[in-house]
């Protein structure tokens, strides 16, 4: 029932952010960013616990001034999650955050300004064991290169990254990751390709200011999609302007149709038509918004007919197939009881919490087996 994913991902070095391995053979972690002001650490530490609970891996925060790296280290004091710090322009925030205890620092060693200045970022980093992440984004491309290449392209995003990796090479630090982000998914996509046949360093991957709840996750799902078949992308981040939780489900429902990472049930359900025996989108609208706290993996099938039904159930861990009188339910993919119209997504909330139980029970026997 669930197929190992036919993804073969490219193969990079691995760095920790935090207790959150990144790169290598770990699962694609998940993040999103808080879009509270910092400096309010209550609604801050609020928004990260949902972002949290939606099952982000890691949350970065913006830190542009000394009173918001002052308001991290509480907020750092109060979440379990792994927090990046977004810094520019100023290393000094990025020194103070580090002895405050930040897991990774996102920086554009281009902006932070003199050598010596990113020298004492690296020292610092060193020293601590922080990870860094280098940041290009087309529309910040330093001056130079808007005026070589007229336009951000593909070519200049790698080569504004490829100044930043060899500042840090010239230091010595390898413990980076690295994004080149665009709005557009032509050059995104383009730029990714290239970076990731030049350095093997973690890529974290985005669609940047991809838009609304809607277009911004079809933008982000066909850009994301195209690299993460690839094999291209070791941490994503989909940008939406948009509650930071709905990044983080549109994220999972990504990682999850391409089988790269699984957590929550795994919805199969048609669109439904004229011979469909229930009200196919009712039922999912309720058992999506009543079953989002289900971490454990299951599928589940909710077709409106016989004519498809009986085939998606048969794959299933649970699967409703619509009949007449009667809708029929398959357990394991075998026929297991007959459900009437009445209190139809009631019931079957139930029998799917009861498998996720059954499931979770399973797992973990497992884990208790192999240690």
């Amino acid at each position: 029932m669930h197929m190992k994913s036919p993804i073969k991902r490219r193969v990079s070095r691995q760095i920790m952010v935090g207790t959150v391995p990144v790169g290598g053979d770990a699962p694609i972690s998940i993040q999103s960013m808080t879009n509270t002001e910092t400096t309010d650490v209550s609604a801050t530490v609020q928004q990260i616990q949902s972002i949290v609970n939606a099952g982000a891996d890691i949350v970065r925060v913006s830190v542009p001034s000394m009173e918001a790296a002052e308001a991290f280290g509480k907020i750092r004091k109060q979440v379990e999650v792994p927090l990046i710090a977004d810094i520019h322009f100023d290393y000094r925030i990025a020194l103070r955050v580090a002895d405050l205890g930040v897991d990774c620092l996102r920086i554009n060693p281009g902006n932070i300004g003199r050598e010596k200045r990113v020298q004492a970022v690296v020292d610092k980093a060193r020293d601590l064991n922080i990870p860094l992440r280098i940041g290009v984004n087309a529309g910040s491309l330093e001056k130079d290169l808007q005026k070589k290449y007229g336009e951000p392209t593909s070519d200049a995003l790698v080569e504004s990254a490829m100044r930043h990796v060899e500042i840090l090479d010239s230091m010595n630090f390898d413990n980076f990751k690295l994004s080149l982000k665009a709005s557009d998914i032509f050059m995104a996509v383009d730029a990714y390709r290239k970076i990731a046949k030049i350095i093997d360093n973690p890529l974290h991957i985005g669609i940047t200011e991809a838009g609304g709840l809607r277009g911004g996750t079809v933008k982000s799902s066909i850009g994301l999609g195209l690299l993460l078949m690839d094999g291209i992308g070791d941490t994503i981040r989909v940008s939406l302007a948009a509650d930071p939780v709905e990044e983080v489900k549109v994220g999972w429902d990504m990682l999850k149709s391409l089988k790269l990472r699984s957590k929550g049930i795994n919805f199969i359900a048609c669109p439904s038509c004229s011979r469909q025996n229930f009200d196919v989108i009712h039922t999912m609208n309720v058992l999506e918004s009543r079953l989002e706290d289900i971490t454990v993996p299951l599928d589940v099938a909710i077709i409106g007919c016989v004519v498809n039904g009986p085939g998606e159930a048969k794959e299933v861990d649970i699967g409703l197939t619509g009949g007449t009188p009667n809708n029929l339910i398959y357990i394991d993919g075998k026929p297991s009881q007959k459900l009437s119209q009445n209190n139809l997504a009631e019931e079957l909330e139930a029998l799917i919490r009861a498998k996720a139980a059954e499931k979770s029970h399973q797992l973990e026997s497992l884990i208790v087996k192999s240690s």
